[in-house]
Parts: structure tokens; C-alpha cells; sequence
């Protein structure tokens, strides 16, 4: 059986494009140039919990770096270096070479080095340390939410989510249907050429890993404001739109978790600038609400139907400890 060293030799020791001393010391040694600030972000990921433990492990490489590249698209950061440690029940070699072949074709495709990490025996976990610059003050936040801002999300809402429901058997789709959502759950599109994009442009930002609601809810409390959501307005694609009078349906475009869309806050007066970028990018993004001024006892986000009426939202979205 190959030791720990072997492991990291054989699938995660890859060149270092812009990193002074990558994997192999006690530490890697990284400059984050002139006039930038250096943005961190960490996500875990549990086997049982946040993929089936049967999960196809390129597509699984790709997603642990994927969730961890749409928190840098969120802040309008640069992704530059990432750690990786891994718990694994043994030491598989097709395995570990599937997930590492998807892990580093997308760290490719962002010019992302990967610098270090740790590998132990144990219940299978996936934890990616992410590192990037932003220019100095430029990055963006939630707390940055104005009253008057559009609400902003690009790409369509709830497939990821939608996939799950079909797989645990609450919606039932179409073989063809299940294949479309399904790659939105197991291979995200992290966007970080909007998120940088946007620097400078949209005032509050945040990704959508925990549903909609959920997650314009953290820009709403951080930011001290309320929020109203069209729901005609909210993207969907032709799948879950064959769905929509389906409860499931329903609680995956707005609760559902898994997007790795970017939700943002902006001026109207910005609203040309912002359909150019989306135009500039091939990619769509919808205008979907308001921001307002928070209000004592009222909740911080509100979905309403075609006629204004508050709609109620069964779910929020995703809690890890629910």
C-alpha cells in the first residue's frame, strides 16, 4: 500500500505557475502582488452528507474545487492558490487518479496552483482551502446592499436542487430531464469571470450554495436591509419549467442549495452596464427584485406573486445542522 507521501507524490504534486515554493516543504511560500488583498475561503465537504458516497470521483474533484471557486467569484477575486486535505477510508488509485484528474482540469482552467494540503486514513471528507486577490478595497461584499438596488442572479435557479428531489424520489422527471439536472448538481459552473466582472458595479454579493431565500437573506442582514423577489421573475430552466406546479419544483427554485450562481445587489441606473457584461460573457442574468428598507418584525426577504401578494416559502434553504 502506497504511504501518504506516495499519495501526494503520485496525484497532487502538479507544477506551480505564479506560487514561490508549492508542495513538498513543511509550507508553501505564495506573493500576492502589489495593490491586491488576499481573499481565503474553506469549504468541507462530507461523504454522506454533501455527495452519495458512490459519487463518480472525477466529478467529485471537480465540484470540491468548483464550490470553493464560486466563494472567489462571489468576493470578485482572482483565484490563485488552493490546499487540498483528504480523509479516505483507503488508499484507492483509480479512485484518487479520477478525482485528482478532475480536481486539476479545473484548477487549470483558472490558473489555480495547488500548494499544499494533508492526507490521513479515515470516513471520506474533502476539505479545499482556497486563496485569490482582489484589488485593495475593491473586492465585493454582502454588507454593501443599498435601498433601491435591483436584485440581480445569473443562470437559471433550482436544478441542482431539483436533481436531488428526483433522486430521493419526491418529483419524478424524465430520464432525459434527470441527465440535464443532474450535471448541474455534479458539475457546477463557478462564475468567476462575472464576479470580477461586477467589481466596481454591483454593491452586495453573495453565491448561492443554500438556496436563494437563504442566501439573499445573508446579504440582508449584513447589509441592515429588506428584500422583495418577483417570483415570475426568477430563472428557471425548460426542465423545471415543465415542473413548476410541482411543490417540490417550487422549493428548489427558491430554497434549494447547489446553485453556485452569483446573487447580487445594484444601482438602476447600472442596469445597461450590467446586461452588457452578462452579453459580454454569454451568460444570463435576470433581474428578479428589489431592495428595501428593513422593517422591525418583518422578514428579511419576500417572495411575491404576479399581483404583489407575499407568498409563503416552506423552506429557507439548506442548514448543515438541520
Amino acid at each position: 500500500m502506497p504511504s501518504e507521501f506516495d499519495l501526494i507524490a503520485r496525484y497532487f504534486t502538479h507544477p506551480a505557475r505564479h506560487t514561490v515554493l508549492g508542495v513538498g516543504d513543511d509550507a508553501a511560500l505564495a506573493r500576492v502582488r502589489r495593490g491586491m488583498e488576499l481573499v481565503v475561503s474553506t469549504d468541507m465537504l462530507v461523504g454522506g452528507r454533501h455527495f452519495f458516497h458512490d459519487a463518480d470521483p472525477r466529478l467529485l474533484g471537480h465540484k470540491a474545487l468548483a464550490v470553493n471557486l464560486s466563494d472567489m467569484a462571489a468576493m470578485g477575486a482572482a483565484p490563485r492558490w488552493a490546499t487540498l486535505s483528504l480523509a479516505l477510508p483507503q488508499a484507492d488509485a483509480r479512485w484518487l487518479r479520477a478525482f485528482s484528474a478532475g480536481f486539476m482540469r479545473l484548477a487549470r482552467l483558472h490558473d489555480v496552483d495547488l500548494i499544499g494540503g494533508d492526507t490521513t486514513r479515515g470516513p471520506l471528507n474533502i476539505c479545499v482551502q482556497i486563496m485569490g486577490e482582489a484589488p485593495a478595497g475593491r473586492a465585493l461584499r454582502r454588507d454593501g446592499a443599498r435601498v433601491g438596488d435591483d436584485i440581480w442572479v445569473s443562470g437559471n435557479m433550482g436544478d441542482a436542487a431539483l436533481a436531488l428531489a428526483a433522486l430521493g424520489g419526491r418529483i419524478r422527471l424524465a430520464p432525459r430531464e434527470l441527465a440535464q439536472v443532474r450535471r448541474r448538481l455534479h458539475v457546477p459552473a463557478p462564475r468567476v469571470a462575472l464576479g470580477q466582472a461586477l467589481r466596481g458595479l454591483a454593491h452586495g454579493a453573495i453565491d448561492i450554495s443554500d438556496g436563494l431565500v437563504a442566501d439573499l437573506g445573508h446579504i440582508c442582514e449584513r447589509s441592515q436591509v429588506a428584500a422583495t423577489i418577483e417570483l415570475s421573475r426568477v430563472p428557471a430552466s425548460a426542465v423545471m419549467r415543465r415542473h413548476l406546479d410541482h411543490p417540490a419544483a417550487t422549493a428548489a427554485r427558491l430554497a434549494g442549495g447547489d446553485d453556485y450562481e452569483l446573487c447580487f445587489t445594484a444601482a438602476a441606473r447600472v442596469r445597461a452596464r450590467i446586461e452588457r457584461v452578462g452579453m459580454r460573457l454569454d451568460l444570463a442574468l435576470t433581474r428578479i427584485g428589489r431592495i428595501g428598507a428593513a422593517q422591525q418584525g418583518r422578514a428579511r426577504v419576500t417572495v411575491v406573486d404576479a399581483h404583489g401578494r407575499p407568498l409563503r416559502v416552506a423552506s429557507q434553504g439548506f442548514d448543515h445542522f438541520r
